[in-house]
């Protein structure tokens, strides 16, 4: 029977002793398909689709979505740190919000690293109203909102999507994928509905 060493000799030599070439999944019985799709999760930092995990591990994006699923099974059931949440078409290994004081007391977040509310009412407006010119947001609020767009846009929470076809072609602006993951979104239609009160005057 031939060592484990013996065994990592052969497949180095099989793929011409190029370290790119990643191995062949190993079996059940070793490393389990699971916890190499939460490795990539863990690492990736940002979500990732069924499709690019299946082009990093050979295996077919149906079962990579059968693993996530009893993965976030695992998490739930032990109560973990850890959820597996569905982001920008996308899965996201996040932390536990159930455990979010921690964290923040943990890395020293202030409040200062919050939007301001000017900074919320114009997101909230772009998010629904988009894609929408900055004179339009202007018209919504009443005020200015220059600095509330650059505040955003230098957080890549809205992006400029765009030109209006109108007079002077200002820039047309738009929410960004980083904006589903901050409010922890699959897709724009996850917003919450606006009342009846906002949709009339944000008609």
């Amino acid at each position: 029977m031939l060592s484990m060493e013996q065994k990592t000799v052969d497949l180095f030599l099989s793929t011409g002793g190029d370290k790119s070439i990643p191995p062949p999944l190993p079996s059940d019985e070793s490393i389990k398909k699971k916890a190499i799709v939460e490795a990539l999760l863990f690492v990736a930092g940002e979500p990732v689709t069924a499709v690019s995990i299946s082009k990093t591990t050979g295996l077919e994006e149906h079962e990579i979505r059968s693993l996530i699923a009893e993965l976030s099974r695992d998490y739930r059931e032990r109560d973990s740190g850890m959820v597996i949440a569905e982001i920008a078409e996308g899965y996201q290994m996040m932390t536990n919000s159930d455990f979010g004081i921690w964290v923040r007391k943990f890395k020293n977040i202030t409040i200062s690293s919050k939007l301001s509310q000017p900074s919320l009412e114009t997101l909230s407006i772009i998010a629904y109203k988009q894609p929408i010119t900055k004179l339009e947001v202007d018209q919504l609020r009443g005020v200015n909102s220059e600095g509330a767009i650059r505040t955003l846009l230098e957080r890549r929470l809205v992006k400029i999507v765009g030109k209006k076809e109108s007079p002077g072609r200002p820039f047309l602006y738009g929410t960004t994928r980083e904006f589903l993951q901050y409010f922890g979104l699959g897709s724009l239609s996850d917003l919450p509905p606006l009342s009846e009160s906002l949709r009339d005057e944000a008609a």
